[in-house]
């Protein structure tokens, strides 16, 4: 730093300051400390600002399903902002959730000193082995619920559920199935939950409850099952890997999208816009969900508090497999 102080012709304090983003630096001399960086290819020595600042730089993640759409673009979230806030991220995948996997993965985030913990794991069972472990670092986790000691961020399951079984009353439909994950996924009973009130809202029986397992062939199943059903005219399913298998059910039995059953997925992966036909799906934005999350983390870490539960709010992307149901449709 000495070195890139005397080629800059500035005091090693204002080198500091512009490696601190400070504003008080003028564009001019930052400009000549930045260019006298490049030149001598300086580059930080973390340990040694480690043992200083007494902190890591470093946020755990403890994550699982990572190779889910929402998991994974919600990790990418929380890297990118860790990145963007000087932090290194390290990831704990759990293969399955257990008290002894938790521990494990804890103890290891203890060892490399983090800072901070952020918990992507939308699975009740975490949150009870969590509340008897004690860690001297913040730690949030995504969907805790409001009132939670790991409140961090959430996506509002509920109100996306909600979004898509409105559409579909909207449309006049008045039988609507839902397809749902695996109950004991957070974000899945909420979905649940979201269309039980939406129906309800409407006077409207939630009759048919199917459950999946996040994946295409759990909906191919689901919807062989769904089109043995001819009162029920839509269906919302709980996420668009799942939607897949709903449509290439309905197809082999020889029905329409939309005429004989609409669908609404939900997630908007980028490939739910080229199904045939294109779907209408609920949008999440996974990347603003790690990113809030990391935020919340940041927060606690400097003393500031969490700021409370960070709700993220979905919208409904209307495509081509949802219209009123048709006269012919097989529930007539």
């Amino acid at each position: 730093m000495g070195d890139v102080a005397k080629l800059a012709g500035v005091s090693h304090q204002t080198v500091s300051r512009v490696l601190n983003n400070h504003p008080n630096v003028s564009s001019k001399t930052q400009e000549r400390v930045e260019s006298a960086i490049a030149t001598l290819g300086y580059r930080r020595n973390t340990a040694a600002r480690s043992l200083v600042t007494r902190r890591s730089r470093t946020i755990g993640v403890l994550a699982c399903e990572t190779g889910q759409y929402g998991p994974a673009n919600t990790l990418l979230g929380v890297e990118q902002a860790g990145r963007e806030a000087g932090y290194f991220v390290s990831i704990a995948s759990l293969r399955e959730v257990t008290s002894p996997s938790i521990n494990d993965a804890i103890a290891h985030f203890r060892s490399q000193s983090v800072d901070g913990i952020v918990i992507l794991v939308p699975h009740p069972d975490i949150l009870a082995v969590l509340r008897d472990v004690t860690v001297p670092v913040p730690m949030v986790a995504v969907g805790a619920g409001a009132g939670n000691q790991l409140t961090g961020a959430s996506l509002n399951q509920r109100l996306g559920a909600r979004l898509a079984v409105e559409h579909l009353v909207a449309l006049d439909h008045r039988h609507i199935a839902h397809i749902s994950g695996p109950p004991h996924w957070i974000d899945a009973a909420e979905r649940i939950n979201g269309w039980r009130e939406a129906l309800g809202n409407a006077g409207l029986e939630a009759e048919i409850l199917l459950e999946g397992a996040w994946d295409a062939a759990s909906g191919y199943s689901a919807g062989q099952a769904l089109v043995n059903l001819p009162a029920v005219t839509a269906v919302f399913v709980a996420n668009d890997q799942m939607a897949v298998g709903v449509l290439r059910a309905i197809q082999e039995a020889g029905l329409r999208v939309p005429g004989d059953l609409s669908v609404v997925g939900y997630d908007d992966q980028p490939e739910a816009a080229y199904f045939l036909p294109p779907l209408t799906t609920v949008r999440q934005d996974f990347e603003e969900l790690g990113r809030r999350c990391m935020a919340a983390v940041l927060h606690r870490l400097e003393g500031e508090g969490g700021g409370g539960e960070q709700l993220v709010s979905p919208r409904l992307v209307v495509r081509a497999t949802t219209g009123p149901p048709s006269p012919d449709s097989h529930a007539y």
